[in-house]
């Protein structure tokens, strides 16, 4: 039972299968070891008619199941969230009998965006006609558990796929690929469960591999024993923690040897990329590699930090603000600067550039890790190009502008999402 006072376990299930996400969450539910269980399921399907199903289902006994469509003020993500699942989550997690709730998420929708929202969208304040609060006030993320279909996985977070052409799209805007929202669920991950049978043996080695590599620290479990490792997931993982664009880009402790034709690619420079040759350099990252990600100094902008990623044959570059040599000591934005950035910023600051670097990590499956680093290396100002000065640079050609996706044929840009992790198109208006 929950008091007012104590925060409501939050259990959010995902994963790109929908029958896997069925069956997982049926036997999270079956699990009595946490109170009253209510099971919140928003069904995006109707969503490009702007409407929404939202089911909440209580124990036999408490109140049964309910539904109701809900009409948004845009048909997007971010007014479902805003507008239903949040206040939803607030009333559930203030409610006395709750004990757990367990949210399923649709499979369009990605974790990390929903627990950005949890921390930073302002929903009005039960009881409050003035004040509001942010949308998890309640609730705290117990885990975050994603299913993963070995006999499918690979095809879907390795191609270039749309969420359109799998009329899976949350919105008209939407041009995100099944890639980007595979990788991104999978990595989020507290608790991997793995369905389905891979085409051979060899398929099921290479898939672990992959795994260990992009979500180390999640705990991989059959259905079966999926409560048990949820209820073992330790108290450091990440549980719903969103990365700061400027936080370590290895998390946890992935293995770094190559295995299976994977490796991790680590490249590194204390030199600003040159912007054309830069545009070019990417397409190195959309073959051949499963994920990619990383801060990018600019030489056309030299003031911003550029956050690269890309999943599969999709890319995306985006600005996430100021490098704090380009902010003045009496910057206001200096208060919302972690504490962990500044120390890790001091540890490379140099005495002409200060904080700025260029770091990108890359999985690979299918490409060589030398020619990846010769061809980002090749895009790096030279010397005559470093010596010729930030003025020189800022007048350079610069195709990245606001914000740049590849492949650059058939993107159109879309506006900021809510949160510091884009992709290659956001969720939609907000």
């Amino acid at each position: 039972m929950n008091t007012p006072t104590a925060a409501t376990p939050l259990l959010i299930v995902c994963g790109w299968n929908d029958s896997g996400v069925a069956a997982a969450t049926s036997a999270l539910l079956s699990d009595h070891r946490n109170g009253t269980q209510v099971l919140v399921h928003h069904d995006l399907s109707v969503l490009d008619e702007g409407l929404i199903i939202e089911r909440v289902c209580w124990p036999v006994g408490l109140g049964g199941s309910t539904e109701r469509t809900i009409h948004l003020e845009h048909g997007c993500v971010s007014c479902t969230l805003r507008e239903s699942v949040l206040p939803l989550l607030r009333r559930l997690g203030r409610h006395p009998r709750v004990g757990r709730i367990v949210l399923r998420l649709d499979s369009r929708l990605e974790p990390a965006a929903v627990c950005s929202a949890l921390d930073w969208v302002l929903v009005p304040n039960p009881g409050d006609d003035i004040g509001s609060v942010v949308g998890g006030e309640d609730v705290e993320v117990q885990a975050v558990v994603t299913v993963v279909d070995v006999g499918t996985w690979w095809v879907d977070v390795s191609g270039a796929q749309t969420l359109a052409a799998v009329a899976r799209a949350a919105a008209p805007e939407d041009e995100r690929t099944v890639a980007q929202v595979v990788a991104g669920q999978t990595e989020f991950a507290d608790v991997l469960v793995l369905t389905g049978s891979p085409a051979w043996p060899w398929d099921r080695i290479r898939l672990e591999a992959a795994l260990a590599r992009l979500s180390p620290s999640a705990v991989r479990c059959e259905i079966a024993e999926v409560a048990r490792a949820v209820a073992g997931v330790s108290s450091t993982a990440r549980r719903g923690a969103v990365d700061d664009p400027h936080s370590a880009l290895l998390r946890g402790m992935p293995p770094l040897e190559p295995e299976c034709g994977l490796a991790l690619v680590e490249f590194a420079a204390s030199r600003p990329f040159h912007p054309e040759r830069l545009h070019e350099a990417v397409d190195v990252l959309l073959g051949g590699v499963l994920r990619s990600r990383g801060r990018i100094w600019l030489a056309s902008q030299p003031d911003t930090v550029l956050w690269l990623e890309s999943a599969g044959e999709a890319l995306c570059i985006d600005r996430v603000g100021p490098w704090l040599a380009a902010m003045t000591d009496d910057d206001p934005a200096w208060a919302d600067v972690p504490p962990e950035r500044q120390a890790m910023a001091s540890l490379r600051w140099g005495p002409v550039y200060g904080d700025r670097h260029s770091e990108i990590v890359v999985l690979v499956h299918d490409a060589d890790p030398a020619h990846i680093r010769a061809v980002l290396e090749a895009a790096l100002l030279t010397d005559v190009e470093l010596a010729a000065g930030e003025r020189a640079w800022r007048r350079w050609a610069d195709p990245f502008g606001e914000r740049h996706h590849d492949p650059c044929d058939d993107v159109i840009p879309a506006p900021p999402g809510i949160s510091a992790r884009t992709s290659a198109a956001e969720d939609g208006p907000a």
